[in-house]
């Protein structure tokens, strides 16, 4: 499982682990039934404490994405269509925030945007 984290950020560390593990879910990388790292070991690997793994899996495991077992470890959840396209809705929206703004502070106009995001759409 690879997680990279920005100390940097000013998004928390067990926001970023629980962001990455969902996203590696959505692309596939993390499939149903998978086990994932032990919290002690994640800890480790990651160089953080191990409340940080924990409140990561805790909530993973409150949102659906993980399944937690006494004695046996966490797993990757079956995930519904509707949950996986949320997502994607969500990296969507953030990906388009920071589009927006980079264009702003350029000096583009919405039209100009507008357009831009035609030109890309019809290339593909």
């Amino acid at each position: 499982m690879d997680i990279i984290l920005a100390t940097s950020s000013k998004e928390p560390l067990f926001q970023q682990i629980k962001e990455q593990i969902i996203q590696q879910i959505f692309i596939g990388k993390l499939e149903e039934g998978d086990a994932l790292p032990s919290m002690r070991a994640l800890a480790k690997d990651l160089k953080v404490s191990v409340i940080t793994t924990k409140r990561a899996y805790e909530e993973l495991e409150r949102e659906g994405y993980v399944v937690s077992t006494v004695g046996r470890g966490t797993f990757v959840a079956g995930q519904q269509p509707h949950v996986l396209k949320e997502w994607q809705m969500r990296e969507l929206e953030n990906e388009l925030e920071k589009i927006v703004r980079s264009g702003k502070q350029i000096g583009l106009s919405k039209e100009e945007l507008i357009e831009l995001l035609e030109v890309y759409y019809e290339e593909d």
